[in-house]
């Protein structure tokens, strides 16, 4: 096991997290910068399509994004260092901060804080689902994803389908479609 390696990956993830807050968006161009800038182990293409293939699948983004450069620079030992450093710094702040919060929350500042943080978080949430939407849009088409979040709102609100049900459901019918098939390209001929 190389030591050195294990360390730039650990002080890498461990960085570009600590310095990331807000979750993956902000997060990812401080891995791109530590990745591709600082320690050259990918070029752009080869992040962007790591990037591209932890937006399809299930769980936090960054989490998924260290695993796979751990594992992709210094094998399952990288892969689990890189895990570590990208979850440590969330695990011990949120910790720090719920339990200042706690031992604060009959003062009424503090109440107050959190009780202003629910709109922003819903904002937040407002925009997220907007871009969601905009991305939906570009891949089925204004009417395919107005007739899958008119018919996704009313399993989940009217029929209380458990999210998870819904998402396995939709993915079983996306993947017994037929992909339609990539338009040819015409080759010019010089002449």
């Amino acid at each position: 096991m190389d030591f050195r390696k294990q360390g730039h990956i650990f002080v890498a993830m461990l960085r570009a997290n600590l310095l990331g807050y807000g979750g993956g968006p902000p997060t990812i161009p401080l891995l791109h910068k530590e990745i591709v800038g600082t320690y050259k182990w990918m070029d752009d293409e080869e992040f962007s399509d790591i990037v591209a293939l932890a937006n399809t699948l299930p769980g936090p983004i960054v989490t998924k994004l260290s695993g796979y450069i751990g594992h992709y620079v210094g094998g399952v030992t990288g892969m689990i260092n890189a895990i570590i450093a990208a979850v440590f710094p969330t695990a011990i702040l949120t910790i720090l901060l719920v339990g200042t919060l706690v031992s604060f929350q009959d003062i009424p500042a503090v109440q107050g804080m959190t009780q202003a943080i629910a709109p922003v978080v819903g904002v937040l949430l407002i925009v997220m689902t907007y871009n969601f939407l905009k991305q939906s849009k570009q891949k089925v088409g204004f009417w395919g994803t107005f007739i899958l979040t008119i018919v996704s709102l009313a399993v989940l609100e009217w029929l209380n389908v458990h999210p998870a049900i819904l998402i396995v459901l939709l993915m079983a019918i996306a993947l017994s479609r037929k992909p339609k098939a990539a338009p040819e390209r015409k080759q010019e001929q010089k002449g």
